[in-house]
């Protein structure tokens, strides 16, 4: 029988290590946050640096002790892509879950 999802019944996440793209509001938030909440590291990969702090600021208030960072990141632009993969590698040995909450439709590649 299928059971729906629920936040319950997520296991722990200590050890590991998430970027989420579009942490700062909805559903990137909430998945942000409750990776947070069960213990793995989070990366918020967001456009704009003041509403990425500020949700980390609000999710540290829900866990005080989680491991949440921010970085820059545009998708729709590649070098900003690449920068934020090297700086990423440089400071993590290991990438467990990436959710690409964010993104673009249409590119001038296709």
């Amino acid at each position: 029988m299928h059971r729906a999802w629920s936040l319950e019944t997520t296991g722990n996440q200590h050890g590991r290590v998430a970027i989420v793209t579009g942490a700062n509001t909805g559903l990137g938030y909430e998945t942000a946050l409750a990776l947070a909440g069960k213990g793995a590291r989070v990366t918020l990969a967001c456009r704009d640096h003041d509403k990425a702090e500020t949700a980390r600021r609000r999710m540290l208030l829900s866990h005080p002790s989680a491991q949440i960072d921010v970085r820059l990141i545009d998708t729709g632009d590649l070098d900003s892509v690449r920068r934020f993969a090297d700086a990423f590698t440089r400071d993590h040995a290991r990438l467990d879950l990436l959710i690409n909450n964010a993104g673009i439709m249409i590119t001038p590649y296709f």
